[in-house]
């Protein structure tokens, strides 16, 4: 635990040096882990200021600490946009020793009014904690010395609760700024940075961030999602999404096992960089799960074709289809064949099973949840004959299963029965997906579970269930369930769809491949860097994670992408500063802590315009439509950009991560 000497945190001043308030100083865990090898000297933040080291130069770190400030204000409030520049400009002169007379406390007064009077939460976070340190510490405020100059060094993380909410630290206020200025190939671009696959995720995202909005405390999230598919939809209508990798190209080779959403960010932030990448996959096109395994209603094909495919091969990318890993080459045979580093990204493709009686038989009739997904999409995609008839069982409460039971209704399945142990309220499917279910006649029994597979002549003829009853709460706060004795009862199907997970495939890896894997067949990573126990072997995805979700993959991708560069250019993969700092947020809470006034409020979220239920179960075209532009912009306004500052000062600079010098995302737009 790191040990404070002086500081304000959430309003209460302490000072070891005198004793005064030592029983206030935050317990705090991790913060000299954020630099290693380096001494860690201050930490600055919207709840206060903590010094850790009696030499630091207070005002340098302030002056630091508010021209990141300065740099993000986004110039649509006076206060915001001309405070923090004389904040910065006023706290350089002091750290210069050129202040005049009463410079600090024009300082005090002008850092209370950017905070009471700016507009969105950049102005009224950044200065908090700069006017507790006048009002409580004036005297540290002296000019920096010479000797601080050399051993004083600052590094900002600019953030916010959307933001740390996501896997994939998208930049969601700063896209948002996008859309509501009219910028939309900005805004696309800040997505962009991170992954290939914004319009995929504009559509399917599970929405983490809209989750962790602070709107949800007046009249509901912004539709950030909905607002990063408006942007990306844009390009693709007009067809002029125009990428430009870095002119500098490494004399490097990467393969890249899996075409999935993993994969494909992983290829594309390479091929960005300048790094010549071959995909591997096992099936004819890319895309992985989110292809095959999300239907056309939620995902057209097209779409994911255009950010994954097409995109790749535009940025020099070679695909290989058909090649399994395990079967048609080893990772021994990628690096014996040329390949400088291999990236593993080849999901978890097999249904997990429900444990009951008979199920072991395999009967005509029964399939796993991927299994069924994958025959619909190619009887969808490549009319492959696929009879779906009768009364067709789904059991599950994820969105597999909501998948399931929705693409059955149009397969023209007479009814549709969904078989979940817990209630409505416990399905972790999003609640989009349960109510679409319920409007398209999805036949709903709740706390009831499978226990038997009835058969005859080989052919599923029905299912035999256990009413369920709630007990206590489990960990996640969700009651827990017990069968209630002899409630059994018996449920005629032609067809039953065990959609109740999805595990890694154990045939794919041997253990002569040097690579480590846990109990559930998934790969062993450094969760930071995401290098496996071999070297120049890297992993991520639903074959790290287990089946998890498409942002959780497109991080795993981006995140790979880097340590795999880094090692290519050094030899050695570091964890990024802003990782570090990524994780001390989290392990600590920080951004849980509401210190903003409630939002005020406004007119309701707007909504994505959608097909009647009664059409929908007619065909596979998609149910969800693009927001029109005039609702774009009302609903980007409605974005509170709650950014946060989170500054470390220490002995020595912080070293970044490698990254490509002139990598480039362009986009031209009409309209």
């Amino acid at each position: 635990m790191a040990r404070y000497v002086y500081g304000v945190w959430d309003g209460v001043a302490f000072d070891r040096r005198r004793g005064e308030g030592s029983g206030t100083v935050p317990a705090l865990s991790g913060l000299d882990e954020i630099a290693p090898g380096s001494a860690t000297k201050a930490f600055i933040s919207d709840r206060g200021f903590l010094v850790l080291d009696e030499s630091l130069c207070l005002v340098e770190a302030f002056a630091q600490y508010l021209t990141q400030a300065a740099s993000e204000s986004c110039g649509r409030c006076s206060p915001c946009r001309v405070g923090t520049q004389r904040l910065r400009d006023l706290l350089r002169a002091v750290s210069a020793g050129m202040a005049g007379p009463g410079a600090l406390e024009e300082v005090r007064t002008l850092a209370w009014q950017v905070t009471q009077t700016s507009l969105c939460g950049m102005g009224q976070n950044c200065a908090r904690a700069l006017h507790a340190a006048l009002t409580h510490f004036t005297g540290e405020f002296a000019a920096m010395t010479p000797a601080q100059a050399v051993f004083q060094h600052s590094f900002t993380y600019t953030t916010a609760p959307c933001i740390e909410a996501c896997p994939s630290k998208i930049d969601v206020p700063r896209y948002i700024d996008g859309v509501k200025s009219g910028k939309f190939d900005f805004a696309l671009g800040v997505v962009l940075d991170k992954y290939s696959m914004a319009a995929t995720c504009g559509r399917v995202c599970v929405r983490f961030c809209e989750d962790a909005c602070r709107r949800n405390a007046a009249e509901g999230a912004v539709g950030i999602r909905m607002l990063k598919r408006y942007a990306a939809d844009q390009a693709l209508l007009h067809g002029r999404l125009n990428l430009t990798p870095s002119a500098e190209k490494l004399a490097k080779r990467v393969a890249v096992v899996g075409a999935g959403p993993a994969g494909i960010t992983c290829a594309y932030k390479l091929l960005l960089g300048g790094i010549a990448v071959d995909v591997f996959d096992a099936q004819q096109s890319a895309g992985g799960m989110a292809s095959i395994g999300i239907p056309s209603y939620r995902l057209p094909k097209d779409v994911v074709k255009a950010e994954s495919e097409d995109l790749i091969r535009q940025l020099g990318g070679q695909f290989h289809y058909g090649k399994v890993l395990g079967r048609d080459f080893s990772v021994d045979d990628l690096l014996a064949h040329g390949y400088d580093a291999v990236f593993l990204g080849y999901g978890a493709s097999r249904g997990s099973q429900l444990g009951i009686r008979n199920e072991e038989l395999l009967p005509e009739g029964y399939l796993s949840g991927v299994d069924f997904l994958l025959k619909v999409h190619k009887q969808v995609e490549h009319s492959e004959p696929f009879p779906l008839q009768g009364e067709v069982v789904v059991v599950g409460g994820g969105n597999v299963a909501m998948d399931c039971v929705r693409s059955a209704r149009r397969m023209g399945a007479t009814t549709v029965h969904l078989v979940y142990r817990r209630t409505v309220a416990d399905m972790p499917a999003e609640r989009d997906e349960v109510h679409a279910a319920e409007q398209e006649g999805v036949v709903f029994h709740c706390l009831t579970n499978p226990s038997e597979l009835v058969i005859e002549d080989d052919r599923l003829v029905g299912v035999k269930l256990v009413q369920m009853r709630q007990t206590e709460k489990d960990a996640k706060g969700r009651r827990n369930v017990e069968p209630i004795p002899d409630s059994e009862t018996y449920l005629p199907c032609d067809w039953l769809i065990a959609a109740i997970g999805q595990v890694v495939d154990d045939s794919v890896l041997s253990l002569e491949e040097g690579i480590e894997l846990d109990r559930w067949n998934c790969i062993k990573v450094d969760p930071d860097t995401l290098q496996t126990s071999r070297r120049g072997v890297f992993a991520g995805g639903d074959c790290v994670l287990g089946p998890l979700t498409l942002v959780n993959a497109l991080d795993h991708g981006e995140r790979a992408a880097a340590s795999i560069r880094a090692w290519l250019l050094d030899g050695a993969v570091r964890v990024s500063p802003e990782r570090r700092m990524q994780n001390f947020l989290a392990r600590n809470k920080l951004l849980a802590n509401e210190c903003l006034e409630p939002p005020p409020l406004k007119k309701p979220p707007a909504r994505v315009p959608e097909l009647p239920p009664d059409e929908r179960i007619r065909s596979f075209a998609e149910v969800d439509g693009t927001i029109a532009k005039d609702v774009a912009y009302e609903e980007a306004s409605r974005c509170l950009r709650c950014y946060r500052l989170y500054s470390v000062v220490t002995e020595k600079p912080l070293q970044h991560r490698a990254a490509a010098k002139s990598t480039t995302a362009t986009t031209t737009i009409a309209g």
